[in-house]
Order: structure tokens, then sequence, then C-alpha cells
């Protein structure tokens, strides 16, 4: 079984023809041990603890279990009882008592939690390497970031250590690494999942993200997982949109094709718009101005103050506990005031009435997922500096209250990964995905095994 054969159709036929789940998550823990990266799992799922999930199964009935034995990793974020959450943080780690309620509803669909999977600690960043664990290898070139912040959710996938695994988005988080490992990422419509047992980094921003190897399987995790919850203020029903065809895809107006000097992502942009227009679409330049200065207000006004209020207590009495970046980051937030956050909050308001205009002329946007590729040499000499970079198109979204799915997009030049996100108004995750589907064919159609596949 090869790392292409875990997606969710080729697992069940091979269950469906009595093939043996223990057999599978086997394969999986050779494949952890022989590609020896410790970066990825801050916990591992022992075997007992497998066996105990394997035993718990129902008959096979992919039916009524869509993600019958189907191996999945959850972001150290996120709750799973019996395991302790960290948010990549070990002096802050707790035993949850129970499951997040998301990921109870993957496991009574069937689905096995294979680890807790390394982050950019307290979500905080998009590069994946601010954490006190070793940092996961990227899947395509050690020497380039994982990307953050669900850093080992992504590289757990594009290793093929699980079928699909939940990450968290607020800035950019479930889809920047996808781009840089050549994933779907899923980036639902704000309170389509519930975040309830999710270590908050801006409640009023975050949503669990999904990723996987085909758009088929990121929608089905997604209809599992999606569903109110009344116990998590945030959650709010989502009326999906008739999944009606796209017929216009607005594009960054060239002045606002920014790409900080990577010539290969500008290349490789300009292909995959060539990719996308004979599908029957319409491309449209738009004026990205206003979203840029949406993404802008992210870390500049009474959102970091939010990240801080996220962990006031234990930056408050235990600040040398956490990593040097993320703490300097959510510092900043003690010289905001009240009178910031309304003027913020007024801004934020001014300028999405500004874009309101936009999606009556446009169905969706396409954008690249990440306009660079920064390499862990660059971090090193600017922490701050490539991390802002990468959310350039990623950061207003959350803000705006949109949907956004990434998917991999033609390789550039150099033989590494380049994805593209197509984004719409909330609601639109189903519609997103049917056109997702359409334009991954074109470009292999599954995400493409790494050079340093392990097994």
């Amino acid at each position: 079984m090869d790392r292409g054969s875990l997606d969710i159709a080729s697992l069940h036929a091979f269950y469906g023809k009595g093939g043996s789940p223990r057999a599978v998550f086997d394969l999986l823990s050779a494949r952890q041990a022989a590609l020896g990266d410790d970066g990825i799992y801050i916990h591992l799922s022992t075997s007992a603890e497998i066996d105990a999930a394997l035993a718990a199964l129902p008959a096979f009935d992919p039916l009524a279990y869509p993600l019958w034995g189907v191996p999945f990793a959850v972001k150290d974020n996120i709750d799973v009882a019996g395991c302790p959450t960290t948010a990549a943080c070990p002096t802050y780690s707790y035993a949850p008592r129970e499951d997040a309620p998301v990921v109870a509803r993957l496991k009574a669909a069937g689905a096995i939690v294979t680890g807790k999977a390394n982050l950019d600690q307290f979500a905080t960043g998009l590069v994946g390497v601010r954490s006190p664990y070793p940092i996961p290898r990227n899947a395509f070139d050690a020497k380039i970031v994982p990307g953050g912040s669900s850093s080992g959710s992504a590289i757990a996938v594009a290793q093929g250590l699980a079928s699909f695994s939940l990450g968290t988005d607020t800035a950019g988080s479930g889809r920047v690494p996808a781009g840089l490992n050549n994933l779907v990422g899923l980036k639902p419509s704000l309170g389509a999942l519930s975040t309830r047992g999710v270590v908050p980094a801006c409640r009023t921003l975050d949503c669990v993200s999904v990723f996987a190897t085909t758009v088929t399987d990121a929608r089905i995790v997604f209809d599992v997982a999606a569903g109110f919850d009344a116990d998590d203020p945030y959650s709010r029903p989502v009326a999906q949109a008739e999944p009606r065809p796209l017929r216009v895809i607005g594009v960054p107006r060239k002045a606002d094709r920014m790409f900080f000097g990577d010539s290969l992502m500008e290349a490789v942009f300009e292909a995959a718009l060539a990719q996308i227009e004979p599908l029957g679409v319409t491309l449209r330049e738009i004026d990205m101005s206003a979203f840029f200065e949406v993404a802008r207000l992210l870390y500049e006004g009474p959102w970091v103050a939010e990240r801080r209020a996220a962990v006031r207590a234990f930056m408050d009495t235990q600040p040398d506990a956490m990593h040097p970046v993320t703490r300097a980051i959510l510092a900043k937030a003690d010289g905001l005031s009240a009178t910031d956050t309304f003027e913020a909050l007024y801004r934020l308001a001014a300028l999405k009435r500004r874009t309101e205009p936009v999606w009556q002329a446009i169905d969706a946007l396409v954008v690249p997922t990440a306009p660079i590729a920064p390499t862990l040499a660059d971090l090193e000499a600017d922490p701050i500096g490539p991390n802002s970079r990468l959310g350039t198109y990623t950061n207003f979204v959350n803000l705006l209250d949109l949907a956004a799915l990434a998917v991999p997009g033609p390789f550039r030049a150099d033989g590494f990964p380049a994805g593209i996100t197509l984004i719409a108004p909330r609601g639109s995750d189903h519609r997103l995905a049917a056109f997702g589907a359409r334009f991954f064919p074109g470009v292999g159609g599954r995400a493409a095994i790494p050079a340093n596949e392990a097994a």
C-alpha cells in the first residue's frame, strides 16, 4: 500500500476486500519510524490506543460510517480525550476529559486518531517554526519552512502518515501549510465546525480546518464534522449556497500580484490562471487594496489583544515559558486601548462595505496560497518579515467572514509545489469544493508523493 492509497475511497476499497485496519496502522507506524521526522507529532497514539480504537469499530459499513478505519491527525490545540493538549507549550499542557466536538463527530464516523500534531505555539504564526519541539520538515524541501501554524497537521498528511488531519485557521494556518506541501486545505465558513475544545487564538475568527490529499476527501470530512453546537457561542448554522458552477472568477490586478521578488511563485501563479480559463470561466481583474488593508488590521489592531486575552493568565504568570517570538507578538497588545479597538472595528466595517460590490461582480476570487517559500535560514535572519508576507493573501479572509479552499497548482520550475486558493462569501464551501475538484485533476488529481517518501 503506497501513500496515495490512503485516500478514503482507496482505503474503503481495501477494507471492502477484507483488508485489515491493523495492517494499515502498522504501515503508518513503520513509515513514521523510517521517516525520522520527530517534529511532526507532539504525541503519537500508542499501539494500545490504536488497538482499543480499532476494537471499538462497528462492522464495516462505509455508508453508515463514512470514515470507517480512516487515520487522522489532530493539531495539538484541539482536545482529544486521553491525550495532553499543549498548544506547543509544555508548561501550558492540560489533560482534557473529553474530545472536542469536532473530533467526537469524526470518531463517531469511524475515524481513528494517529496523534497530536505540532504547531506554531498558541497557533500564532504562518511559518511552522515557533515551537519548542523539533520543527517538522517540509515534505518537499527540508530547507523550506513547513508552513504554519498547522505545521505538523499538514506534514502528517503530506508524508502519508494520515489520510487527513485537523488544523485551525485564524489568519491562514489551514491554507499556507497546504500550499507549501502540495495539499488541499479547506478553511470553512466561520462557525460551521464547532471550536469548543480548541485552545483559542482569536475566538471571533478561529475555525477548524481540514488537510487532505483530495478535494473529495476534504469535503467528506467537512460534511461529517460540520454542525451547529449550542454550547459554542461562536457556532452558527451555515446555509450552503446553491452549488451552481462558478462563471466569473476574480484575480488580483497586475499591481496587486505581490511575490516579493519570488519569480518562481509569480510564474507558477500565471500558469495556474492559464489552467483555470479553459474550465469555462471568465477571469476578471479586481482591485485588492481594500482586502489588503483588512489584512493589515489583523496584526495592527485589537485582534492582537484578542490573542493576548486567550492566554492572559498564563502569559501574566509564566511569560518565560512561552516561545520568545510568540511572547513578543502578544506583548504588542499591552499598548492597545479600548479606543484603539473600537476604531479598528469601525475601520473593518467600512472596509467590509467597500469589498461588498466585488462579490456582485464575481463568483469567487483566486489568489496565490503563498506568495513566497521562505527558508529556515530566512526565518533565522528575520523571524517576523517572511511570516507577514506569507499572510498577504490569507489574513483578510476570516475578518471578512469568507470561505476558502487551497488546492495544489502546477509545480514551480525547481520542482517545489505551489498552490492557489479559491475564496468566496460565507456558505460557499460546497461551491468552492466543486470547482476545486475540477481544477485539481488538471494538475494531477492527487497530491504528489514527495521525493523523500519513506515507504
